[in-house]
């Protein structure tokens, strides 16, 4: 199950987070979105735990609690279909 957690405070890093997530079973993968140009946190990111049970538990224990005193969110992440062609418009219009 994919996880979204928001509210991080931007000192969190990946391997600590991947600690705290572990607590409640095993996390397949686990990443933190940055802003491409500085680096630095944006604020929220995904894990994926291989367990559902243990991913509902992670859910249930983790959301509304005060991380570096930060109040996060944490839910199942909702899947959001990619628009087609990479994602921008194209002219579809031909004009001759």
């Amino acid at each position: 199950m994919k996880i979204f957690i928001a509210g991080l405070p931007f000192q969190v890093g990946e391997e600590e987070l991947t600690a705290v997530f572990n607590d409640f079973g095993h996390v397949k993968s686990l990443r933190i979105v940055k802003d491409r140009e500085t680096g630095q946190s944006k604020g929220f990111g995904f894990v994926e735990m291989t367990n559902d049970d243990e991913a509902r538990e992670a859910i249930e224990n983790m959301d509304g609690a005060d991380y570096y005193g930060r109040r996060i969110s944490v839910a199942e992440a909702e899947d959001k279909p990619r628009p087609a062609g990479g994602g921008f418009k194209r002219n579809t219009q031909k004009s001759f």
